[in-house]
């Protein structure tokens, strides 16, 4: 709980006296709210799991993951989501220093790295639509453009957020509130890190199995 010193106005006032009016925002609150959020998307997740694990053998006569999936190119997008968790565990450790140059070097280069990751996933999901393996085309693939594309939706959201935080930490620098906003985005990055290695072991490696 903080406090904010207000000086007083209006006539009569004595200019000498101070008022505090206290901030009864809890310590933790945004932190808890922010847990009780990643617990509501991985029950997303776990239906778009459990959907995929039901639809998953349902080509249609259509194609299946052995004849569509790239696993070099999916490899290198794990790598890049990977190396983005490392990079932005070295921004927290930037922040906890109060080196704020650090933070923002080591929070672009993990969006950077998170870009890429999108950039490689529209490349495949755009290679298996030119090759006429579209959602629309088999149950297996409409299940698979579901739970990819939305892992995909949340990592181009984590993006946006973390550029917001680039402009904020760039304006008023590690405050009390941009540091609670860093760690929120910390557990949503890592969250999806956990997410996205689900979903190559499962649909990925699981997929070119006969």
């Amino acid at each position: 709980m903080s406090e904010i010193t207000l000086n007083p106005v209006g006539a009569g006032a004595d200019p000498s006296a101070r008022y505090y009016v206290r901030d009864h925002h809890p310590e933790n609150g945004t932190l808890l709210g922010f847990w009780l959020y990643l617990m509501s998307d991985c029950l997303i997740f776990a239906c778009l799991f459990v959907t995929y694990g039901v639809l998953g053998r349902s080509y249609a006569a259509g194609p299946s993951g052995a004849d569509l999936f790239d696993l070099p190119l999916v490899a290198a997008n794990t790598a890049l989501l990977l190396f983005s968790s490392i990079t932005y565990g070295f921004a927290m450790l930037a922040m906890q220093r109060k080196q704020l140059r650090a933070t923002l070097v080591w929070l672009a280069i993990t969006g950077l790295l998170g870009a890429g990751f999108i950039g490689l996933e529209l490349h495949e999901f755009a290679h298996l639509i030119h090759e006429g393996a579209g959602p629309q085309r088999s149950a297996f693939l409409s299940s698979f453009f579901a739970l990819v594309g939305t892992h995909g939706l949340h990592v181009a959201f984590g993006i946006v957020w973390l550029v917001t935080l680039l402009v904020q930490l760039g304006r008023h620098g590690l405050t009390t509130a941009n540091r609670r906003r860093l760690m929120c985005l910390s557990m949503f990055w890592h969250f999806l890190d956990v997410v996205w290695i689900g979903v190559f072991t499962f649909v990925y490696l699981m997929g070119v199995l006969p």
